[in-house]
């Protein structure tokens, strides 16, 4: 009750009510994505979209536009990513400008160089 009360009073005097804190939103990952998983006996536009994998914002709805099944049992298989597999011949230990080893790069300081005496 008095809390209220105070901040009445320091909207009246046009001071800042202190403002409400909103519940943290969960971060979304803008890279998930689906594949369509096939049911038992799935329709052919669900066959055909089994191997790809799509952004989930760009998936379609499940039961498909063009499906002909009365009961649809195709599901969706969540992925952290639209990817397969590794990127880079270096994920998969192929060494490239014949480069093969470690980075021995120096993590010091860097700046100017030290003065001549």
């Amino acid at each position: 009750m008095a809390s209220i009360l105070i901040s009445r009073a320091k909207g009246l005097f046009g001071l800042q009510a202190e403002p409400a804190t909103a519940p943290a939103k969960k971060r979304i990952n803008p890279h998930h994505a689906v594949s369509i998983v096939p049911g038992p006996r799935a329709c052919a536009a669900a066959r055909d979209l089994a191997q790809r994998r799509l952004l989930s914002r760009e998936a379609p709805p499940l039961p498909l536009k063009d499906c002909d099944r009365t009961a649809c049992q195709c599901r969706y298989e969540h992925h952290e990513d639209r990817r397969k597999g590794p990127r880079r011949a270096s994920d998969i230990g192929v060494a490239v400008d014949a480069h093969g080893g470690d980075d021995h790069r120096v993590t010091g300081k860097r700046g100017r160089r030290k003065p001549e005496r």
